[in-house]
C-alpha cells in the first residue's frame, strides 16, 4: 500500500511540474494533509462514544444473543460441520460481531473459527469447502451498525448521518447471501474438486481427529 500512495504522488507531481502547476502541488498537498489531521483528530470523541457503546453490547450479551440467532443458519450453510461442534461457535460469535462493528472481537473469533474448521479438514495445504466458506462471509460480512461510514458523516457535518444504517444492511445483506452462493457454487465446479482431491493428506497424527474429506 506504501508503494501505492508513493506512485501516486509521484504521478501527480509529475503531472503538476508538465503542467507548470508545482506551486498549486505544493498548497494542494498541505492543504489535504491539513484536512486529513483536522477529520482524523474530530473522529476520536466519535469513536471513542461508539466503542464504548459496542463493549457495552458485548459486555451485556448483546452478541451472543445474535449468535445464538444466528447458529440455526449455520447449520445450512455448513452442513459437513458437527452439530456441537465449537467452530461453529466461533463463526458464530465472529459474524455476530463484525454485525455490531467489534473488529477487535470479530478477529480472534475468526481466526479461532478457521483453527477450529481446520482440525475437521484431513487435507493438508489446502482449504476444506467450509473454510473457503468462512473467509467468504468475513469478507462479505453483514453490518448492522456501520460505524466507521457514521463517523465520517459526522465528521463531515452530515445533515443525517445516520441514515446511511438502511441502505448499508440491505447492501450487505445482498452482499452476504451473494458469497454463500458463489462460494457453494465454486466448491463444485470440476476443477476445484480436482485440487482438492490432488492436494496431499495430513500426517496421520495430526489428521486422527478430523472429519472425512468434503465429497465433491
Amino acid at each position: 500500500m506504501n508503494v501505492v500512495w508513493l506512485l501516486l504522488l509521484v504521478v501527480a507531481f509529475l503531472f503538476a511540474a508538465f503542467g507548470g502547476k508545482v506551486g498549486d502541488f505544493d498548497s494542494a498537498l498541505f492543504k489535504q494533509a491539513q484536512a486529513a489531521f483536522e477529520v482524523a483528530l474530530s473522529l476520536v470523541g466519535v469513536m471513542v462514544f461508539w466503542l464504548g457503546i459496542m463493549k457495552i453490547a458485548e459486555k451485556s450479551g448483546l452478541v451472543s444473543l445474535i449468535a445464538k440467532a444466528v447458529h440455526p443458519v449455520l447449520r445450512l450453510i455448513f452442513p459437513t460441520v458437527p452439530r456441537d461442534h465449537p467452530a461453529l461457535s466461533a463463526i458464530a460469535l465472529n459474524i455476530a460481531a463484525n454485525a455490531l462493528g467489534l473488529d477487535n472481537a470479530a478477529t480472534p473469533m475468526g481466526i479461532k473459527a478457521m483453527e477450529e474448521l481446520d482440525t475437521l479438514n484431513p487435507k493438508q495445504g489446502t482449504l476444506s469447502d467450509d473454510q473457503a466458506m468462512l473467509v467468504a462471509i468475513n469478507t462479505a460480512s453483514i453490518s448492522l451498525i456501520p460505524v466507521g461510514i457514521i463517523n465520517l458523516r459526522l465528521a463531515a457535518k452530515s445533515a443525517d448521518p445516520y441514515s446511511i444504517v438502511a441502505p448499508t444492511l440491505m447492501a450487505t445483506a445482498v452482499a452476504f447471501v451473494t458469497a454463500i452462493l458463489v462460494a457453494k457454487g465454486l466448491a463444485r465446479l470440476r476443477l476445484f474438486r480436482r485440487q482438492w482431491d490432488q492436494a496431499p493428506d495430513k500426517p496421520a497424527s495430526s489428521s486422527a481427529a478430523a472429519g472425512p474429506p468434503e465429497g465433491a
